[in-house]
């Protein structure tokens, strides 16, 4: 089992930047492959970005391309997605989630691949 816990959550002002972190416990986190979601009130989990197990993989959302970097640091246990020129659209609650099974197709991009989701870290963005 992986426990998740995300940090790093805040009120920016549009153009500012913020960078998440998220820290796993547990001896397997390189076994499993990483995302970001975010989620507004009333609406589904929505993909923002996923790296590979090795970390040797990025993949994002259309709208967060070219501003958002997600990386994995396999020993230190954590995931991060720097987020850079942030729009009040971005405002979100932002999860960390570990998938075991996702590989390949658009299966890093799609919630029900992953098995376990931190509690959530709140994202403003100011206009």
């Amino acid at each position: 089992q992986v426990q998740l816990v995300e940090s790093g959550g805040g009120l920016v002002q549009a153009g500012g930047s913020l960078r998440l972190s998220c820290a796993a416990s547990g001896r397997t986190f390189s076994t499993y492959a990483m995302g970001w979601f975010r989620q507004t009130p009333g609406k589904e989990h929505e993909f923002v970005a996923a790296i590979t197990r090795s970390g040797r993989s990025t993949y994002y959302a259309d709208s967060v391309k070219g501003r958002f970097t997600i990386s994995r640091d396999n020993i230190k246990n954590t995931v991060d997605l720097q987020m850079n020129s942030l729009k009040p659209e971005d405002t979100a609650v932002y999860y960390c989630a570990a998938s075991r099974s996702a590989a390949g197709g658009n299966s890093y991009s799609r919630d029900i691949f992953y098995d376990y989701w931190g509690q959530g870290t709140q994202v403003i963005v100011s206009s």
